[in-house]
């Protein structure tokens, strides 16, 4: 018995590599995906790297000279250092500025979408399950939370909690859960019905293996679309909230929060401050979304053959 458990593992593991280099080589294949994939990667890279590559670090005051604000690009300070894109009112080097707000906007978009995934896998799951008044309890909850514009309800937690990472993953979370739960549950009322969960059900199976060792890994093709479009939603999201003024303080610069800060300088001629983290933040969720649109083609059910 625990050989054909073992075999079993063994089979499933192997069953998910196989699904994953076949996902990615189609990426790949997929000029439009391709490219979104390399946009991606370059900007967790600068993400990951900005304490290490930037010029100067944003959010440390002792830093900054308010005598050098609102410089050209190409524009040097009195110590000799060169602003590429020029620098916001605070005296902020747009472009290290930019690298931590971008990294700030991949941390609050992946963080919250794993977050509420969790929360609405699992919710999802139950509702399909259990059926009866759980299901439709949960389910009556889910259209109230979805009746509701997104940006209302973070607009309302943000406005009691306060500004700041936490709290605005927190809204996010809050916003999105309903989503998943809604996806997951549609796909597990079909996989219910198929053959193998009546063979784990005979095998004495407990419930919550058939639900995440079976059910759950053939809920993912669908939930990793969602997954990836919500993410683009999220960052999305938390730059309005921050360009609001509620949704990351100051000190902590988002590319919604320096497209705020520049707003007032359009008109004056100093543009950099507003277009290029404008100019990030657009290539940035696009390339979200040309993933995301390859990856609902490429584990679409109904094109394969």
């Amino acid at each position: 018995m625990p050989s054909n458990s073992v075999h079993s593992r063994n089979t499933l593991r192997q069953t998910a590599h196989s699904a994953f280099y076949n996902t990615l080589m189609a990426l790949m294949r997929n000029k439009f995906s391709l490219c979104g994939l390399i946009i991606l990667g370059i900007a967790i890279l600068l993400s990951v790297l900005a304490p290490w590559i930037s010029p100067q670090n944003p959010y440390d005051l002792s830093q900054l000279d308010i005598m050098d604000g609102r410089l050209k690009p190409g524009s040097a300070s009195m110590s000799g250092m060169i602003y590429w894109l020029g620098t916001d009112d605070q005296g902020r080097d747009l472009l290290s500025a930019m690298l931590y707000g971008m990294r700030t906007s991949l941390l609050v978009g992946v963080s919250s979408a794993v977050i509420a995934l969790t929360i609405g896998a699992v919710l999802g799951l139950i509702s399909a399950w259990a059926g009866g008044k759980t299901d439709a309890l949960i389910m009556r909850i889910v259209d109230i939370q979805l009746s509701f514009p997104p940006i209302l309800i973070a607009l309302i937690l943000l406005a009691v909690l306060g500004q700041g990472v936490d709290k605005i993953i927190l809204a996010l979370v809050v916003t999105q859960w309903a989503y998943y739960a809604r996806t997951v549950r549609g796909s597990a009322l079909l996989e219910r019905r198929r053959s193998y969960v009546d063979a784990a059900r005979s095998m004495a199976l407990s419930n919550p293996r058939i639900l995440l060792r079976h059910i759950l890994p053939n809920c993912l093709p669908p939930l990793i679309v969602v997954a990836t479009m919500r993410i683009a939603y999220a960052i999305m999201l938390e730059a309005t909230l921050s360009f609001l003024g509620i949704g990351l303080p100051v000190t902590e610069p988002s590319l919604g929060l320096l497209i705020a800060n520049g707003f007032d300088y359009l008109m004056s001629g100093d543009y950099w401050i507003s277009v290029f983290p404008g100019i990030t933040l657009l290539v940035l969720i696009v390339a979200i979304n040309l993933v995301g649109d390859a990856l609902r083609d490429i584990l679409n059910p109904r094109n394969k053959e």
